[in-house]
């Protein structure tokens, strides 16, 4: 069982201003795939806060998969894609087109979400939108083959990939 954390970057869950829904979603959503979520936290709209626990997550903690929600719309505030860039040594670009393109097939504005992804360190950093609805529609569409990425990251070599 490989171990996960979930950031929620929003500036009202941060101040206790509003409750924050979709960070539940994803831990449940994992629980149920079989990771261990081991850490959660939420964090406002700042480059600064987001690289920190980012960091904290990938260093410290040392879990295999981190996972965000919030922060990749339009609005100026939202900064995590930047943050989450700052952070990571290599881009996934694939686990950000899956959900984009699962987004455009239930609606236009699908494409308008800016998720990032990477790898730092031994960690798999993933960005997903702040609903609640486009969480589950997002990660749902990567999640089945996040373990396997894992793998590979973790094995210096293919994972068995042409299984």
């Amino acid at each position: 069982m490989y171990k996960a954390a979930v950031i929620t970057v929003s500036d009202s869950c941060s101040k206790g201003m509003a409750e924050d829904k979709s960070g539940p979603t994803l831990v449940s959503m994992l629980t149920e795939a079989g990771w261990d979520v081991v850490f959660t936290s939420v964090v406002p709209d700042e480059i600064p806060d987001i690289e920190k626990i980012l960091i904290h997550c990938a260093e410290t903690l040392r879990v295999q998969l981190c996972i965000t929600t919030g922060g990749t719309g339009f609005a100026k505030r939202d900064v995590t894609p930047e943050a989450t860039k700052l952070v990571i040594e290599k881009e996934t670009p694939g686990i950000p087109e899956a959900m984009r393109a699962e987004s455009m097939r239930i609606t236009p504005r699908g494409c308008l979400s800016r998720e990032a992804a990477g790898i730092r360190g031994e960690t798999l950093i993933v960005n997903c939108p702040g609903s609640v609805k486009a969480c589950k529609e997002t990660l749902g569409a990567v999640l089945p083959a996040l373990e396997h990425g894992v793998q590979m990251m973790l094995s210096g070599g293919s994972a068995d990939c042409g299984r």
